[in-house]
C-alpha cells in the first residue's frame, strides 16, 4: 500500500485558544493544503470550537498537531490523544510538557552538562539589583511557558527589570530572567533521526521578536548559515543532544546563540514548530531537497512507528 493509504484519515489540529492562535491557524492551513494536494484524506479542526468530543466525532486515524503554545504543545493534548488511542505527530507527553517549560528544560540541560545561559526565576518582590548583580547585564526576561517570543524583553539596566517582569507576567505566572548572549542566533531543525542544516537568523532590528518572526519581510535567514563544516556538525550534534535530553521525538527545532568567542548556548526547544511561510523547519528541509508536501508527509509517517519515549 502507498503511504497515503496507510495514513488513512488525518485531522490537522490548529487554532486553539493559546496566545499563539493566529500563528497556529497559519501553520495548520498550510499543512492541510499540502496534505490535500498530496491526496491525503485530511480534515482541519480547531479544538477551540468543539473540544475533544468534536475531534472524536471526526474519527481520525491519526492527528497532525499544528497547535502552538499551551493546550497544544505542552503535553495536555498529547495526554488526551494517548487516552483516546489516536496516533499523533511530534513528541509525547513528557517531552512536550518539559519542552514548554523553559526553566525545567534548562535544569535538565544543566544537569547533563549542556551549555545554556544562567537564569533565575523572578517574582513581584524580587530584589532587582541583586538579580542584576548575579546575572549581569544585559538580561532577557521571558514568560516560562510562552513561545513565539511573546512577552519577552531585553533589559539593559536594573531600572527596566521590574517593567520587563510585569510585561512577561501578563502572559504567565512564572517569569524568568536569563543572561543575554550577545552574538549570532541559529536554529537547528530535527526530522526523525536527521539533523537538518542550521539557519542563521538576522533580524533587522537586532532582536528576533514576534514581528520579526511572523510579520516582517526584512528578517534574513542565512542558509547556508556561514559556519564551517566541522563547526556546523558540532552545532547539529549539540542540538540533537539537547532535543534527546527532553525526550523529543518525531520532529522539532532547537534555538541557539553563539557568543563572540564562538561558544554555543542552548536557548530553547520547540516540540511543535511553526509551519508558516516564514517558518524555519520548512526552509531547512527545502535546502536539502525536501519540499513542503514531502516534509509534511515525512512528519506524518512517524506516526506509523511505535513511540520511543
Amino acid at each position: 500500500m502507498s503511504l497515503v493509504n496507510d495514513l488513512g484519515r488525518v485531522v490537522v489540529l490548529y487554532g486553539g485558544d493559546s496566545a499563539e492562535r493566529e500563528v497556529s491557524l497559519k501553520s495548520g492551513h498550510a499543512v492541510l493544503t499540502a496534505l490535500r494536494g498530496a491526496g491525503v484524506d485530511a480534515i482541519g479542526y480547531d479544538p477551540a470550537e468543539g473540544g475533544l468530543v468534536g475531534l472524536e466525532a471526526l474519527n481520525p486515524d491519526r492527528v497532525f498537531i499544528a497547535l502552538h503554545g499551551r493546550g497544544g504543545e505542552d503535553g495536555t493534548l498529547q495526554g488526551a490523544l494517548e487516552l483516546l488511542g489516536i496516533p499523533y505527530t511530534g513528541s509525547g507527553v513528557l517531552a512536550s510538557a518539559l519542552g514548554m517549560d523553559k526553566q525545567r528544560t534548562k535544569l535538565v540541560w544543566q544537569a547533563l552538562g549542556l551549555p545554556t545561559p544562567e537564569a533565575e526565576m523572578l517574582g513581584p518582590d524580587a530584589d532587582w539589583g541583586a538579580v542584576v548583580a548575579r546575572l549581569g547585564l544585559p538580561l532577557i526576561v521571558k514568560p516560562v511557558h510562552e513561545g513565539s517570543t511573546l512577552g519577552i524583553s531585553i533589559v539593559e539596566d536594573a531600572e527596566a527589570l521590574a517593567t520587563a517582569y510585569r510585561e512577561a507576567a501578563r502572559f504567565d505566572a512564572r517569569v524568568m530572567a536569563e543572561r543575554f548572549v550577545q552574538g549570532d542566533e541559529y536554529t537547528v531543525s530535527l526530522l526523525g533521526d536527521e539533523v537538518l542544516p542550521a539557519i542563521r537568523v538576522e533580524a533587522a532590528g537586532g532582536f528576533y521578536d514576534y514581528a520579526a518572526k511572523y510579520l516582517s519581510d526584512a528578517t534574513r535567514y542565512h542558509l547556508p548559515c556561514g559556519l564551517g563544516e566541522a563547526v556546523e556538525v558540532e552545532l547539529g550534534e549539540l542540538c540533537r543532544q539537547a532535543f534527546a535530553a527532553v525526550g523529543g521525538e518525531g520532529w522539532g527545532r532547537v534555538d541557539v546563540m553563539r557568543d563572540g568567542e564562538g561558544r554555543f548556548w542552548l536557548i530553547e526547544v520547540n516540540t511543535s514548530p511553526g509551519m508558516t511561510d516564514h517558518s524555519l523547519v520548512p526552509q531547512a528541509a527545502a535546502h536539502v531537497g525536501i519540499d513542503f508536501a514531502a516534509l509534511v508527509l515525512r512528519i506524518l509517517a512517524t506516526t506509523l512507528e511505535p513511540r520511543r519515549a
